[in-house]
């Protein structure tokens, strides 16, 4: 009787998990593609609609990883999934589930944003995004996100993990060539709206290499310096 009430105790965290996941990744979608719109409807000027959609991503983040940290640890990210499943922080049998979620979050956010301001929900990007040097920009963002929350988590700091992502994703998106998407599970939730914060699907498995190699490199680095 003990064990089986520790196992519905287990699957129900377990649960409590994958939701976690799923809003969480949802909220910052819904952020990203929702703030883009506003922005194009605002201003003509490029610069001021990216400037626009990094100030509310960066709160965005903050909120969202500070709220669900404590229930699934707010990966909210497939790439970090990945590297706290190889660095022994989560089992393996939680990882395909948490990946799912994430992906299932960022489609209902795009949904989301896109019906919230009279889109078709679902309207697939022609926004293009490739070549070199844009992949090289993923591989950087992916990169340094790993390093910085590995390197907090292993130096016992990972409460500072909000604030510091939101930190590095408004620098990111200045300062990296493709603006620092750094998630495989948003870049597909951003490939079903066409607009400011859109990414053509076609443009995605090249992403989805530059995020996996720099969450490698990330991982690699915080080893390295933080073991």
């Amino acid at each position: 009787m003990r064990h089986r009430r520790h196992l519905l105790l287990t699957l129900s965290a377990s649960s409590r998990s994958y939701t976690a996941e799923l809003l969480g990744v949802w909220g910052i979608v819904t952020v990203v593609v929702g703030s883009g719109i506003m922005a194009e409807r605002l201003s003509s000027d490029v610069a001021l609609q990216l400037l626009a959609n990094t100030i509310a991503t960066t709160g965005g983040l903050v909120l969202f990883i500070s709220l669900f940290a404590p229930v699934s640890g707010a990966h909210f990210n497939p790439v970090v999934t990945v590297v706290r499943w190889a660095a022994g922080r989560m089992p393996g049998r939680n990882v395909v589930p948490f990946i799912m979620a994430q992906v299932a979050g960022a489609c209902l956010g795009a949904v989301t944003a896109n019906a919230m301001f009279g889109l078709d929900a679902v309207n697939v990007s022609s926004r293009v995004r490739d070549g070199g040097p844009i992949i090289a920009g993923e591989i950087v963002a992916t990169a340094v996100l790993l390093l910085l929350i590995e390197g907090f988590l292993r130096s016992d700091r990972a409460g500072l993990i909000p604030w510091m992502v939101a930190a590095w994703i408004t620098a990111a998106y200045w300062c990296t060539s493709s603006t620092s998407f750094a998630n495989p599970a948003v870049s597909i939730g951003r490939s079903l709206s066409d607009t400011f914060a859109g990414i053509d699907p076609t443009s995605l498995p090249m992403f989805f290499v530059g995020q996996f190699v720099g969450g490698a490199v990330g991982c690699f680095v915080a080893r390295l310096v933080f073991d």
